[in-house]
């Protein structure tokens, strides 16, 4: 799903191959999705899709799919070292990042290129974030993110975030008792003048209770009531929840039904 924040209203959007459908608007609509098959992000193959929407083969090639991108840590393009592909890893780690702190449910830690803001923070579901440091390359944004999650969590509890009340916490307090664990090689990249950004996510109502996750893998249909989105989650009435992000590479037939009142 794509997304775009208006004001601090998040919609949503499923890209298909010749249209875009406006997902904010098929709430209290019954949606029924199947599985049709497979096309895997890197080399368009109907294979079964293996992780991050990749074929087995290209998860373990692709530099798409680099070891890097989960742990910034390990990031090498600033020291001209490849991994998988230098180019594409210059292109990717050699820009702007942003080192955060959201509420997902808990407050958390984390990292993005800045370009991917506000879109990282919607696709997490935080209904409150704040960029704290900005660093000219991903390994640096690694390095600070390493040193503070050993004080604060940098994992997204999907349950909480999708059935807690939205809390909001003061996140420059929490950013305060973080400060002297912030390494000395990137304390000249903390922004001067914080500023929180307020997300709110489409819902006719919440649910108290996951009760299932559903993978088109294990079961290729699913079907129910929209009663909102968040992060990249469908919920449904009946408590069944889909992460749409883990479903990258699938191709689905979605079919929409008016309830009768």
């Amino acid at each position: 799903m794509s997304t775009r924040l208006n004001e601090k209203e998040v919609h949503y959007y499923l890209e298909l191959e010749n249209d875009l459908i406006h997902l904010n608007q098929l709430i209290h609509k019954k949606l029924h999705l199947e599985l049709q098959g497979y096309q895997c992000l890197n080399c368009d193959a109907d294979e079964t899709i293996f992780a991050q929407g990749f074929c087995k083969k290209c998860f373990f090639e692709s530099p798409k799919a680099g070891e890097w991108i989960m742990k910034p840590e390990l990031s090498k393009a600033h020291l001209g070292e490849e991994d998988r592909d230098l180019e594409f890893e210059k292109r990717m780690q050699l820009q702007p990042h942003i080192v955060y702190l959201s509420n997902t449910g808990t407050v958390k830690v984390g990292i993005t290129r800045k370009k991917q803001l506000p879109t990282r923070w919607i696709d997490q579901g935080a209904h409150q974030a704040m960029a704290v440091l900005e660093t000219p390359n991903r390994y640096l944004a690694g390095v600070a993110e390493v040193a503070l999650k050993n004080y604060i969590s940098d994992k997204t509890n999907w349950r909480t975030m999708l059935t807690n009340s939205e809390d909001d916490q003061d996140l420059e307090e929490v950013f305060k008792s973080l400060q002297t664990h912030v390494p000395e090689e990137v304390k000249d990249c903390l922004i001067a003048e914080l500023n929180k950004v307020p997300i709110d996510f489409p819902y006719a109502q919440k649910i108290e209770k996951v009760i299932k996750s559903h993978s088109l893998k294990k079961d290729p249909n699913v079907e129910g009531v929209l009663i909102g989105i968040k992060g990249q989650y469908l919920i449904f009435e009946d408590g069944t929840v889909m992460n749409i992000r883990n479903h990258e590479g699938f191709r689905v037939g979605l079919d929409v039904k008016t309830l009768s009142i």
